[in-house]
């Protein structure tokens, strides 16, 4: 089954890590991406620019609105995710347990339902 592991963050709990606590999720991240890849179970991962970046589009009565920024604002926001392909929902749980933002703060596990034209 394939599932993405959407991380969820707060940047006012990540500003609050010591540089060494930072890093140590840097790599955390690069460990745990290498032990997916040898176990075969990553499809792919992405990391998000901060939703200031972000430009919300709307189409309503056929006008295109396109605004910058987040539509709502959140004090947590989607940073990123893995996509994995493994057995049972209790590995998902067991791999997004993995994932080093976990002990900080959530990480959400949505199973894919479809998908088209990508290669993930």
């Amino acid at each position: 089954m394939k599932y993405l592991l959407l991380i969820q963050t707060n940047p006012a709990v990540f500003e609050a890590l010591s540089e060494e606590e930072r890093n140590a999720v840097f790599a955390g991240h690069d460990a745990f991406s290498a032990e997916l890849k040898e176990s075969g179970e990553l499809l792919g991962f992405v990391a998000l620019a901060d939703p200031s970046a972000s430009t919300t589009v709307r189409v309503r009565g056929g006008a295109v609105d396109a605004t910058d920024g987040p539509y709502v604002e959140a004090k947590e926001f989607l940073a990123g995710y893995y996509a994995v392909d493994c057995e049972t929902p209790e590995r998902a749980v067991a791999l997004a347990a993995k994932v080093p933002d976990a002990a900080y703060t959530a990480i959400e596990i949505r199973p894919v339902m479809a998908e088209a034209g990508l290669e993930m």
